[in-house]
């Protein structure tokens, strides 16, 4: 099985077998978009649950009891807030995690006692704790900011590194979509959204990124010499390049997947709500996204946006003007396929003909 996988790669880079993804980018267009409109209404509806960090509130947290009767506290909690709707979340297999609004002292050393009477434990097994919401405002705006950062300096470094515009964008439109379909997640999931949550989207757009530039790099050294040669145009050119590049981006998104798996295995089943749930389920929804843009949405943004470069195009047509007719050199073994604009194939040698078969000397 890996002999075949290990094939299969090498047949990608050489060109033997390709996949037609930049020529197909219509498809994977239509299902970003899907994506993002879908992750878009989930914002709206039911939109996100920001944790107590952002929105502030006061917290309890009650150790070592059965934590099969979450109702009592919402009871308890009742019984000395009544206007409250408190939300109860299991932590672990023994605790239980209380957030109600903002309370007034009293109200918190009256709830305390409270949670404490009602499950029958000491008083180190109640902690409590108070968020005002002046801080989850500025929680929320740092988040924003390092946000955006991020992106400008994303957008500038590209830019000089690869000295094409286009690359830059492509590769901001892919952060872009990774980012709000895992937000979207979120929202559908239910999940809060807490500071580790933050982290982790910030830790997805560097990983998107990183698999994007290693594309793009391979993108730039296939099309340097472009106009130079009248065979391939562009677009194969770019796809052969994803395709070079495709086992490569298989085996560090499985590498990278299965610990985050593991991880928010863990955090949501096993430990229950936590830091470790909120930034796996980040990480293995951007991982996974990451993984399609770099492939599936970057590089073709970038084709369709060269191509619009009057140089490019003319070269395209002139290309496959060339190739319709039946006039294209061949140069090298591979042959680019008629039906194709974004595929190169192997093909037979051609202006080689059959060699007669030498015949014995006779005697």
């Amino acid at each position: 099985m890996m002999a075949g996988f290990s094939q299969w790669g090498n047949d990608l880079y050489t060109g033997r077998r390709s996949y037609d993804i930049v020529g197909r980018r219509r498809i994977w267009f239509t299902i970003s978009l899907t994506l993002v409109a879908l992750s878009a209404i989930l914002l709206f509806k039911p939109g996100l649950n920001p944790g107590i960090e952002f929105k502030g509130g006061s917290q309890f947290i009650v150790s070592g009891i059965d934590t099969s009767d979450q109702q009592l506290a919402i009871d308890t909690v009742k019984s000395i807030a009544p206007e409250e709707s408190p939300e109860v979340t299991k932590l672990g297999s023994n605790s239980l995690r209380i957030q109600t609004a903002e309370l007034t002292n009293d109200e918190v050393e009256d709830v305390k006692n409270a949670l404490i009477s009602a499950y029958d434990v000491t008083d180190d097994h109640v902690t409590s704790s108070f968020i005002g919401p002046s801080w989850g405002k500025d929680i929320t705006r740092k988040a924003i900011t390092g946000i955006v950062v991020f992106l400008i300096f994303v957008t500038v470094v590209m830019t000089i590194y690869f000295r094409n515009w286009r690359m830059a964008i492509s590769g901001l439109v892919a952060l872009f979509h990774d980012l709000l379909i895992t937000v979207g997640v979120y929202a559908a999931v239910g999940w809060e959204v807490t500071p580790a949550t933050v982290i982790g989207f910030l830790t997805i757009l560097g990983y998107s990124i990183y698999d994007t530039v290693v594309v793009f790099d391979k993108v730039r050294e296939n099309t340097a010499d472009t106009l130079d040669q009248s065979r391939f145009t562009y677009a194969e050119k770019a796809n052969l390049a994803v395709n070079q590049t495709l086992v490569r981006s298989i085996n560090t998104s499985v590498v990278a997947l299965l610990p985050v798996a593991a991880i928010l295995f863990v955090g949501a089943v096993i430990l229950g709500a936590g830091t470790l749930r909120d930034i796996a389920l980040a990480l293995f929804v951007g991982m996974l996204i990451g993984t399609f843009s770099s492939i599936f949405l970057a590089t073709p943004m970038e084709v369709a946006l060269r191509e619009r470069e009057p140089a490019i195009r003319d070269h395209t047509l002139k290309v496959l003007a060339a190739r319709a007719a039946g006039s294209a050199g061949q140069e090298g073994a591979l042959v680019p396929s008629v039906h194709s604009a974004g595929q190169l194939r192997p093909g037979a040698h051609q202006g080689q003909g059959a060699q007669p078969r030498k015949r014995k000397p006779t005697r």
